[in-house]
């Protein structure tokens, strides 16, 4: 049994059709989903992609299409990160309400409405809106666990972060310049001024200079784009070093692919003086309470590139794909305003 059960039959999605690039998405009309007794209903206002979920839409690595259909999507709606107004809650779920600001993750999230778990939902601060909430749930959730448990990033540190302007990247490195730790962000040169907004104090054209050794020493790297091997990221390694795989891997063959040097680096570690480690994404609503509070206290921004309505999300989708957004695009699928 639920409260204030959904009004509506069907509802207006983002619709995957196959593997490949934007060309598969759709938006189209689909059957609204209801809450199972430990799930809520959210009625979506802002959703935001992530490259996990640009994987997803090539089927890339070859590995993701045994989980979601090798030819036909077992979910045909994509995404994950949302930010919305719970509409109703299953009878067995405490801690939330109906008209709930919430943000978290959920499968075909990229919809009018989505079904979630409480753990994976969080309360949206007052002073938060949701365009910002929506970002947090995968990528800075990512970030968090990278730079907080994976690196262990301490004050005084000298951190690098590979791919700082990415999603992932723009909140890592605010979430380790938040330590107190002494920041390099590695991007493009197109992106050199967005790093150095979040607080980094220098930034490497990863083109002009392409080679480890150049870059200096570091007692932390992040990487989070590069996709080299594991023995060319040491070089630019502090004697005791640490090096967190978060993702982005190019490396592993069309099965592996996004994994390989995750798995390489567990492996390694045991044998080498660096210490080697991987992020291991978990979707969490508690720790995506911490990163709305810190939203809410002004000392993390979310670092939004462009917020977009749902009839040009494929754009979106594209430019991600093609590493152009700097930190996070927003697909708005209703103005807050409105409600």
């Amino acid at each position: 049994m639920t409260t204030a059960a959904p009004t509506t039959a069907t509802m207006t999605a983002i619709v995957q059709h196959g593997y490949g690039g934007p060309e598969v998405l759709s938006i189209d009309r689909m059957p609204a989903p209801s809450p199972g007794p430990e799930q809520v209903l959210v009625r979506v206002f802002a959703a935001s992609p992530d490259s996990g979920t640009v994987h997803l839409m090539k089927g890339d690595p070859y590995a993701v299409r045994l989980a979601l259909g090798l030819r036909t999507l077992r979910q045909p709606i994509i995404g994950l990160a949302f930010a919305g107004i719970i509409e109703a809650v299953g009878s067995e779920v405490s801690g939330f309400a109906v008209g709930d600001r919430v943000a978290g993750s959920a499968p075909a999230a990229f919809a009018e409405l989505v079904v979630a778990s409480p753990a994976k939902i969080a309360r949206i601060p007052d002073g938060v809106s949701m365009t910002d909430a929506a970002t947090l749930p995968i990528s800075a959730g990512t970030a968090l666990q990278a730079v907080r448990d994976s690196a262990r990033v301490q004050s005084g540190q000298r951190v690098l972060i590979i791919g700082a302007g990415g999603g992932v990247g723009s909140f890592m490195t605010q979430l380790a310049v938040a330590q107190g730790a002494r920041v390099t962000g590695i991007a493009s040169a197109a992106k050199a001024e967005f790093v150095r907004s979040l607080g980094a104090e220098r930034v490497i054209d990863y083109r002009a200079t392409s080679e480890p050794r150049d870059w200096g020493r570091f007692d932390v790297i992040i990487e989070a784009a590069d996709g080299r091997a594991l023995h060319v990221l040491r070089r630019a390694l502090a004697e005791r070093g640490t090096l967190v795989i978060v993702g982005a891997d190019k490396s592993g063959g069309p099965l592996l692919r996004g994994a390989d040097r995750q798995l390489r680096a567990l492996l390694l570690n045991p044998w080498v003086r660096h210490r080697l480690t991987a992020v291991m994404q978990r979707e969490s609503g508690d720790d995506l309470s911490i990163l709305l509070e810190m939203i809410a206290a002004g000392s993390l921004r979310a670092p939004i590139d462009e917020v977009v309505p749902l009839e040009r999300a494929a754009e979106a989708m594209d430019r991600l794909a093609r590493q152009q957004t700097r930190g996070k695009a927003v697909i708005e699928l209703q103005a807050e305003r409105d409600r």
